[in-house]
C-alpha cells in the first residue's frame, strides 16, 4: 500500500505536502509525550516502530502503487493512542521509504493515506463503538480489536484504489478484479493478528494498552 514515485505529478505531491505538515504540527503538539515516560510504553512504542519498520519494507504487489503489507494501525492506536500511532507510522514510513519500499516524492501523501486513514479508522471504530455499545472486555475485543484491524486495512486499501483510478494510474477493472480481492485476504489475516495481539495484551499486559481500562469494563458487567 505504500506508493512509489513517479505515479502522480508533483501538484497533488505539494498538495498532500501542505496537508501533511500542517497535521504533523497538531500531531506534535497534541500527542500524551508524558505517557512515554513510562519506561514500560515507550519500549512498546519504539519496539512496535522497528516491528513495522521491516514488515513495511517487505511489501506484496504485482503492479507500482499495489502493494500490501500488514498494517499495524489498529494495535498500535489501541496501545499508544491516536496522535502516538500515527507518528509512529510515519516513522515506519520513513524507513520503508529508505529502504526503497516507498517514494521520497510522495511521503506525505503515503503518510496521509497509509498512516492517517488507517489510524482514523481504528481510532473512529472505536469511540463509536464505546458510544454505542456495552462497555464489555468482549466488544473490546472484538469490535475494537478484530473488527477495526479489517477495517482499517480496507479503508486504506480503498484511498489508495480510488487515487490510483482517479488519476489514470490504474484501471477500475483491474483494481476490481485484481487488487481488491487479496486486500479482503490481507484484511482478514491482520484482522485475526491484531485481535489476538490485542486479547494477549488486554489478558496479560492491561496496562500496556492504554485505551482499556480493567475497572471501566469490569464495572459495567
Amino acid at each position: 500500500m505504500n506508493l512509489p514515485s513517479g505515479l502522480f505529478d508533483g501538484v497533488l505531491s505539494l498538495a498532500a505536502w501542505g496537508v501533511f505538515v500542517p497535521v504533523l504540527i497538531v500531531a506534535l503538539r497534541r500527542a500524551p509525550w508524558r505517557q512515554l515516560a513510562d519506561g514500560r510504553q515507550i519500549h512498546l512504542w519504539l519496539g512496535m516502530i522497528v516491528v513495522l519498520s521491516l514488515l513495511w519494507s517487505l511489501p506484496i504487489g504485482v503492479r507500482p502503487g499495489l502493494g500490501l503489507h500488514f498494517l499495524g494501525a489498529t494495535v498500535l492506536a489501541l496501545c499508544c493512542g491516536g496522535w502516538l500511532a500515527w507518528i509512529g507510522l510515519c516513522v515506519v514510513l520513513a524507513a520503508a521509504t529508505f529502504n526503497g519500499a516507498a517514494g521520497f516524492e510522495v511521503y506525505a501523501l503515503n503518510a496521509l493515506l497509509t498512516g492517517g486513514v488507517g489510524v482514523l479508522s481504528s481510532v473512529g471504530v472505536r469511540r463509536l463503538a464505546a458510544r454505542l455499545l456495552p462497555h464489555q472486555v468482549f466488544v473490546f475485543l472484538f469490535v475494537s480489536g478484530f473488527f477495526a484491524a479489517a477495517l482499517s486495512v480496507i479503508a486504506v486499501g480503498v484511498a489508495v484504489s480510488l487515487l490510483l483510478a482517479l488519476t489514470g494510474a490504474q484501471t477500475f477493472d483491474y483494481l476490481l478484479s485484481e487488487y481488491l480481492p487479496a486486500l479482503l485476504l490481507l484484511a482478514f489475516s491482520e484482522a485475526w493478528l491484531s485481535g489476538m495481539l490485542i486479547t494477549l495484551l488486554v489478558v496479560y499486559r492491561p496496562l500496556w494498552v492504554s485505551t482499556y481500562d480493567d475497572a471501566e469494563y469490569f464495572a459495567s458487567r
